[in-house]
């Protein structure tokens, strides 16, 4: 552990594991060897594990609910923590040797409020695989595989360059849930925190439309590097519709509604000839439910427009 906390910010490494306990333990291991002192690691856990290396003097074990998937593990998690900084680091992912310094020195700027770790592929460390997500206007989630293909999140190695919009600009960016720094008054106080609406697949793009509402900044961080997992499974069908549908009328605030409709109307055009043949019904039908969903949809839509209100 040769590295240190920097700038007196405090770290909290938050391990989520809805099931696979063979992947925590690589995760866990590589954390371990390259934390930084001082900082706390709290494993989240959705299923059975029995501690068989006895752990529980440097890792904080904390379970989730019962039946609880990725959200539900790392908001358990997130609420056990204390630290400045919170880091996601989801079971199959792994960390590399100061991983977090230079991405705890971006939130030294106070507008700073998510910081994107780029994913390298675990074979071949110089080909990154993974830079956070982007939300496109017409709702949908798009995985970014190089730096620089989003367009509201800062890049460099450093705290040289930062980037702050007080409106949300097209398309939003964040952090994978899987694996990303969030500064812990988003996340974790009141009723800040990842949301169960719209499933764990597209949790963490809701959560990035809410910090481009409250006007912090999202910033792609090339000094931070961590070996990415696999990739979970996708939703299909009612769920994929269910969720997608709930994503878009959730994110409405700040936009220009016929514009974004009409967007939102390709993507379900889109997503219909992905489904077919034998999913299409079911992901129609999950986006009719979801669109009928309004006092919730008008709910959120409230809270992001006092957001940017503010």
């Amino acid at each position: 552990m040769s590295h240190v906390m920097l700038r007196g910010l405090t770290l909290s490494i938050v391990i989520p594991t809805p099931g696979n306990t063979g992947a925590l333990e690589e995760t866990l291991l590589s954390v371990l060897e390259n934390r930084p002192e001082g900082c706390e690691v709290v494993v989240a856990l959705g299923c059975e594990y029995d501690d068989p290396w006895n752990l529980a003097e440097e890792v904080r074990f904390v379970r989730a609910p019962a039946g609880a998937g990725l959200v539900g593990c790392v908001t358990a998690g997130v609420q056990a923590t204390t630290g400045d900084v919170i880091h996601l680091l989801a079971a199959g992912w792994k960390a590399t040797p100061g991983w977090t310094d230079a991405a705890l020195a971006r939130f030294d700027d106070a507008t700073t409020g998510a910081v994107i770790p780029l994913g390298v592929d675990g074979a071949t460390p110089d080909r990154v695989v993974s830079a956070g997500l982007k939300y496109k206007r017409g709702g949908r989630r798009v995985a970014l595989t190089r730096p620089g293909m989003g367009t509201t999140a800062a890049v460099g190695s450093g705290a040289d360059r930062r980037v702050g919009a007080r409106r949300p600009r097209w398309p939003v960016v964040g952090p994978r849930l899987e694996a990303g720094f969030w500064r812990a008054d988003l996340v974790r106080a009141g009723e800040a925190g990842f949301n169960t609406a719209c499933g764990d697949r597209l949790a963490d793009v809701d959560m990035a439309v809410e910090l481009a509402a409250r006007g912090v900044s999202t910033v792609v961080e090339e000094g931070s590097r961590v070996v990415a997992g696999g990739e979970p499974a996708r939703e299909r069908g009612f769920r994929s519709g269910l969720h997608g549908e709930r994503l878009f009328w959730r994110s409405l605030a700040g936009r220009s509604f016929l514009p974004s409709f009409l967007l939102h109307v390709i993507e379900v055009i889109r997503h219909t000839i992905v489904s077919a043949p034998l999913g299409t019904v079911p992901m129609l039908l999950g986006r009719f439910v979801g669109a009928c969903q309004l006092v919730s949809h008008a709910r959120r839509r409230r809270q992001l427009t006092e957001y940017l209100a503010t």
